[in-house]
């Protein structure tokens, strides 16, 4: 089913297209959707989307709000888990009545793709990835997740249940106006390689991960 394509006062956050996307894992709608200068996302949605807003929460459609990583998503480097994250996400997705992946261009958590390969470079020569953002003078996590919220209203959806590990994600979420009904865990299998990078998210950035 066709979304009609929202037109609003400039600044908005809205949706500017929208088209059909078979993949791999089932049939989609891809969605883009703008706000201010600078603030653009994608989202590919399967099935109809139910918001929850109205007290059924067994409604909220199935939500996976993922951060752009070109080593990982394109490149299927096994430095991290993010390609294994987004596989999970999309065949979980497409199994359920409803759901959507908003995919977000906050490349290495936020500090760009260049910075990101400089974090990579501090990381092998032995720092973890809070410690190599530090010395390059950013946050350990430097996301923001309000534009995030705005673009889910803007598809309709008030409450989700979230595909994710990070607490943070589901405070800034709850705090732009997004109800996360249910925290889904997000725990593909993932390799060796990436066991280090997983034990510093749990250990120095809170995310919930408690089978590593």
């Amino acid at each position: 089913m066709k979304r009609k394509i929202k037109t609003s006062k400039k600044g908005a956050v809205r949706v500017v297209a929208a088209a059909s996307l078979p993949t791999g894992f089932g049939n989609f709608r891809i969605f883009g959707i703008e706000g201010k200068p600078g603030e653009e996302a994608v989202a590919i949605q399967h099935g109809k989307i139910a918001s929850g807003a109205n007290g059924n929460d067994k409604k909220a459609p199935l939500v996976r709000v993922h951060s752009q990583c070109l080593t990982g998503d394109v490149f299927t480097s096994q430095r991290c888990d993010c390609r294994a994250q987004l596989e999970f996400s999309l065949r979980k997705i497409a199994k359920e009545p409803s759901g959507l992946v908003l995919y977000l261009p906050q490349e290495g958590r936020g500090i760009g793709l260049i910075n990101k390969l400089k974090a990579y470079e501090l990381q092998d020569a032995g720092l973890d990835t809070v410690e190599a953002n530090r010395k390059l003078g950013f946050a350990d996590d430097a996301r923001d997740y309000e534009f995030a919220a705005e673009a889910l209203k803007s598809l309709g959806i008030q409450a989700v249940r979230l595909l994710s590990n990070n607490p943070d994600k589901v405070t800034q979420l709850e705090q732009g106006g997004i109800r996360v009904v249910e925290r889904v865990p997000c725990r593909p299998r993932t390799s060796h390689h990436s066991k280090s990078y997983l034990r510093t998210k749990q250990e120095k950035m809170g995310h919930l991960l408690p089978d590593l």
